[in-house]
């Protein structure tokens, strides 16, 4: 993919991003463009980051705050954690986490592999966490990764404390706290290394980045990610929804069953509009002239920008 970005500035990020763990402040992107596309970055003073605490049903929480939106189960067994956002953040979390269990953390669980997703994993680690993702995870987190569509960047390996010790091909249940929390591999959705969980008890599902609340998603395209993974995977998250079901988002607020249906829609919408671009023939920069998502921008361009996400659905569709 050449995203027709201003590629300074995103060689800038890169080289932020790779001393974020020096300094006091804290560099991660309003939505998760991370390691590759963004130029929507920017840097807050962690004395102003806020964690926030939302309770979606009896033991089942999200927190929000620098990063990805985490899910914290809590109970008699100890805490388990969906993703770790930031290290900068780390004292934040354990605080938000103190006040509505005793804990300890026992199991750290991750979506994906995604630098705003995980880059805490490490001090939780180094506490007795158990890191479980999926095997792609670990496999793009403990090996250097090149990003060809930004000159060949180079992304080094995750600290060895922040690698998964358990990893999951397909599927899992974990029984913790009197949950039956089933994790499921969702494929080339977001990327090819994303988790979906589902507290059957509390009828809550933690989506990831396969949800996007109220914004179009980014799609890690070179990293496996597809429009139509993205679409299966919010039909995957629908059929097992209800009226009551509760969903944490990779990012934004929580959401309902009507939000999923409206996230889906909107996909389908645009990548129907773009395929149809691609069949008249027409390239990369006249799909993006003829923006394909004008009369839905009110609604969902509050975070990824519209031309981004366009430019994201055609190269995925290129690509198969």
């Amino acid at each position: 993919m050449k995203f027709m970005g201003n590629l300074p500035k995103i060689r800038q990020y890169l080289e932020v991003t790779m001393s974020v763990y020096k300094g006091k402040r804290v560099v991660f992107l309003v939505f998760p463009v991370l390691l590759t596309l963004s130029v929507f970055v920017f840097s807050q003073d962690i004395e102003k980051i806020q964690i926030a605490t939302t309770k979606l049903s009896d033991g089942v929480y999200m927190l929000t705050g620098a990063g990805g939106n985490i899910g914290a189960c809590t109970g008699p067994d100890g805490i388990l954690l969906i993703d770790s956002q930031f290290p900068q953040v780390h004292e934040k979390i354990v605080s938000a986490l103190a006040a509505i269990s005793p804990g300890p953390v026992r199991f750290l669980c991750n979506t994906n592999w995604h630098y705003d997703h995980v880059s805490g994993n490490e001090l939780f680690a180094k506490k007795g966490a158990m890191i479980v993702a999926h095997e792609a995870a670990r496999e793009r987190m403990s090996t250097e990764q090149i990003h060809k569509d930004l000159d060949n960047k180079s992304i080094p390996p995750y600290p060895a404390a922040a690698l998964p010790v358990l990893t999951i091909a397909d599927s899992l249940t974990l029984h913790f706290n009197g949950e039956a929390l089933q994790v499921k591999h969702v494929p080339n959705a977001h990327s090819d290394a994303d988790l979906m969980f589902h507290f059957q008890k509390a009828n809550v599902i933690h989506g990831g980045d396969l949800l996007f609340s109220g914004t179009c998603p980014y799609i890690d395209v070179p990293h496996g990610g597809s429009i139509n993974g993205m679409i299966a995977a919010a039909e995957q998250i629908l059929q097992l929804c209800d009226a009551e079901t509760r969903l944490i988002p990779g990012h934004g607020p929580a959401m309902k069953r009507p939000d999923v249906e409206a996230f889906r829609d909107m996909m389908v919408f645009v990548r129907d509009r773009v395929a149809g671009l691609i069949q008249a023939g027409k390239s990369a920069r006249e799909v993006l002239a003829a923006r394909p998502t004008a009369d839905l921008d009110a609604r969902w361009q509050k975070g990824i920008p519209a031309e981004l996400f366009v430019q994201l659905v055609y190269d995925s569709l290129k690509k198969k």
